[in-house]
């Protein structure tokens, strides 16, 4: 049922590679299969992370005979939690989940008495903005340190941090396509990061089996597809930061008092990966009735296990972070609400071991000269 992270063989990896690539020092694994590819002295070499665009979401609207599985050359694991904050973190440094700290949306921090959603640095409860420290840059990006004759660039949305060289700004499928036609005319060679935020938020709006998420997949396969037909020289590595499910259902955990009060602070992190700092006479008791009401949906798993068991990486310091519990939600595609929803619950959502964990590592190869 639970696909267990493999940082050997990790969207991590892909970027340890570039690393490597770009003459960064880097303490993780390498990709052969990529790390082989790039021997070739491309004068061009793409990187993409299409957010959310898993194995899952690729299996249900892209033709098993088109551009994009034709391409497919491995498959890999994400980061757990599976959810953008974490994986693209460890995409952005070249770090473990456990030497960043950004395990998932928000993250209970004792030294504030806080619960601090880290992309937007607000309070998840108040909506207070809070000015925090506690955990390393997640945009000290690795290609910000490269030493190579390619000249770097990246292309990312409004809201990500700007690379120190060339940043370019583009939110959509075709905002990106059209700056990369642009990048790949120039004459010099280049490497070019890009994170897009799609399907990802057309899958959380309306599901992954939907006609929108078959649409931006499509869009993204004929994008791919011209860039291979209008360029020589060139590779394009394409992977995701996770997968996504469909949401079969919400258990309102944030009404459930009697268990709520055995808490010490409020429940966090994802609501397909919550956790939990449980008052230390409560844990047995916690257990039981967690079990008891929750169990079909969500297996729960001692936090210090996972840690031991290598779930966010073999080294770093930050895993003090992540509660005395762990539940990891299960192929009935449940998600928990930990508040009182503003708005309507995702049709789509990720951030277990199930489905939303596995991701393709495409490789296009655009002739060469």
């Amino acid at each position: 049922m639970f696909t267990k992270p493999d940082y050997n063989k990790c969207v991590l990896n892909v970027s340890s590679t570039l690393a490597e690539f770009l003459n960064v020092k880097t303490l993780n694994a390498t990709l052969p299969l990529l790390k082989e590819k790039l021997k070739n002295n491309y004068k061009n070499v793409v990187f993409i992370c299409f957010d959310g665009m898993g194995i899952h979401p690729l299996t249900v609207n892209a033709p098993k005979d088109g551009f994009l599985w034709k391409h497919v050359v491995d498959t890999l694991t994400s980061t757990f939690p599976s959810t953008t904050t974490n994986a693209t973190t460890s995409l952005n440094t070249d770090k473990l989940p456990l030497e960043h700290g950004w395990f998932g949306w928000f993250v209970y921090f004792d030294q504030l008495k806080r619960s601090v959603e880290l992309f937007t640095a607000r309070d998840y409860f108040t909506r207070e903005k809070v000015n925090f420290d506690l955990l390393p840059p997640s945009n000290d990006y690795y290609f910000d340190k490269a030493d190579s004759e390619y000249k770097i660039t990246s292309i990312m949305p409004p809201f990500c941090k700007k690379s120190k060289f060339n940043g370019i700004v583009s939110e959509t499928i075709s905002e990106l396509f059209d700056n990369l036609t642009i990048e790949l005319s120039k004459p010099y060679k280049q490497f070019i990061y890009c994170y897009n935020p799609y399907p990802d938020s057309t899958m959380h709006d309306f599901g992954v089996t939907s006609d929108e998420a078959k649409a931006d997949i499509t869009q993204i396969a004929q994008g791919l597809e011209k860039l291979k037909n209008n360029f020589t020289d060139t590779l394009i590595i394409v992977t995701a930061d996770h997968g996504q499910i469909d949401v079969a259902g919400e258990i309102e955990l944030y009404k459930d008092t009697e268990l709520t009060d055995m808490l010490k602070a409020p429940a966090f992190l994802e609501a397909r990966a919550p956790a939990f700092w449980v008052k230390e006479e409560r844990k047995s008791e916690f257990e039981r009735l967690f079990n008891e009401r929750y169990g079909k949906d969500f297996v729960l798993y001692k936090t210090q296990t996972l840690i031991e068991e290598n779930y966010f990486g073999s080294r770093g310091e930050f895993g003090y972070l992540l509660g005395d519990y762990i539940a990891i939600g299960t192929d009935t595609n449940k998600i928990v609400s930990l508040k009182e929803p503003d708005g309507p619950i995702f049709k789509g959502h990720h951030t277990s071991l199930t489905k939303e964990m596995t991701v393709p590592l495409i490789l296009i190869e655009c002739g060469k000269n």
